[in-house]
């Protein structure tokens, strides 16, 4: 029976600052620093300890095009421990790491293999005598919009072929439309696996054949929450197995917490402290927003404690702890009881307003200012449909709250 074995892994975005963290303490600091490369070194001590036949890396090696020295050099490094081990590893440059950056290079070891600006062809044969053909190409800039896939045919005479492609669906609207395809287009090249990148929420599109984006393996904001990292991946002539492995050292997470029974500060701080217990895992590291919905505290101070405050307790507590669960983002709901139909009626100043929300389509101007700034625009994504709906909602209910004070 023909088998092969190997890591496909993706969006490994080394050296990532993380975005949406201020004023951590130092040795949470240091985690965020480490936190992509601990995650690198977890794949490749699952590659050594399980004798993979080669490693898959579908784009986005690099945070930016600017590929920092740091990064480079922990690369190699891992990569070095691979070579002993006679572990070929197999790249694609994604948009992030595209070919035309500016960088200072540092040179990898022989057994790392980059794709080159055209869909090509590397053959590779195991120790068993499998043979297999891998399909790619790296990004030769940041913007590739062609529909690159056209370009991926299949040589025979291999036991096993693999495409390995960094872009998403045609259509896709949370992702840039980089190299876009077709759920069809990748079936009908009949080839025995997909090894995606581009998308970094962890998704299996089909099992026969596997279509897989692993997602990232270090989470880097609140938006990539849940465990990340890779798929140890065997295929046979018979049938499939697929293995997610968590590698990521630190998790995002959100949660929210009814307070509607809460009646005092105190009691809003234990329903946060049981939330945040809850998140906590041995070793590991959390970032979590928490939303407050139903805050119906009546005292007047302890109300305005509820904010800062809290957040500063809650983060005191973690300070110290290996396994911290670091309070990131405090957002709290009052429970307002409003009718806005019934307030509209009694007001024309709020049938106004409504109408204003509900018609709101000026959201991209209004963030013009923060994508069009030479630094701010580096970090930023695009926000989806839902996003956009969701600033809407939360600056009505901020500007309501302030009217009805």
């Amino acid at each position: 029976m023909k088998q092969i074995s190997f890591i496909h892994a993706a969006d490994l975005h080394l050296d990532s600052p993380m975005v949406g963290l201020k004023s951590l303490p130092g040795h949470i600091f240091n985690r965020v620093r480490e936190s992509t490369f601990l995650a690198l070194k977890k794949l490749t001590e699952t590659a050594i300890k399980r004798q993979v036949d080669f490693v898959v890396i579908a784009g986005d090696l690099f945070d930016g095009e600017d590929r920092s020295l740091r990064a480079q050099s922990r690369f190699r490094t891992e990569m070095l421990k691979l070579a002993e081990k006679e572990i070929p590893v197999y790249v694609v440059h994604g948009n992030h790491d595209h070919l035309s950056g500016s960088w200072t290079q540092l040179d990898m070891p022989a057994n790392v293999h980059i794709f080159g600006r055209e869909v090509e062809t590397k053959v590779v044969q195991t120790k068993r005598g499998e043979i297999i053909h891998l399909y790619g190409f790296s990004y030769p800039q940041r913007h590739i919009f062609e529909r690159k896939i056209d370009e991926y045919q299949k040589v025979n005479k291999a036991d096993f072929h693999i495409g390995i492609l960094h872009g998403n669906e045609g259509g896709a609207h949370e992702h840039d439309n980089y190299a876009p395809f077709s759920f069809k287009d990748l079936q009908d090249k009949d080839f025995d696996y997909w090894a995606l990148g581009h998308i970094h929420k962890r998704m299996i599109l089909a099992e026969t054949p596997p279509i897989i984006y692993p997602g990232n393996i270090q989470g880097r904001n609140k938006k990539e929450t849940g465990p990340k990292g890779f798929y140890h991946v065997t295929l046979t002539d018979i049938d499939n197995k697929l293995e997610f492995i968590e590698a990521s050292d630190i998790v995002w997470e959100e949660a929210m917490i009814d307070a509607s029974s809460a009646r005092s500060f105190d009691e809003v701080f234990r329903l946060c402290q049981s939330a945040i217990n809850h998140f906590r895992k041995e070793k590991m590291g959390t970032f979590i927003t928490l939303e407050l919905q139903n805050v119906q505290i009546d005292d007047y101070q302890e109300k305005r404690n509820i904010g800062d405050e809290l957040t500063d307790l809650l983060q005191e507590d973690e300070s110290d702890e290996e396994a911290f669960v670091w309070l990131v983002d405090l957002n709290i709901f009052e429970n307002l009881n409003i009718d806005r139909e019934k307030l509209a009626t009694e007001a024309n100043f709020f049938a106004e307003f409504f109408k204003t929300v509900d018609d709101y389509d000026h959201l991209d101007t209004a963030l013009a200012p923060l994508y069009q700034h030479h630094i701010g625009r580096k970090y930023l994504s695009n926000i989806s449909t839902s996003e956009q709906q969701e600033l809407i909602n939360n600056a009505e209910q901020l500007l309501l709250k302030l009217l009805y004070k």
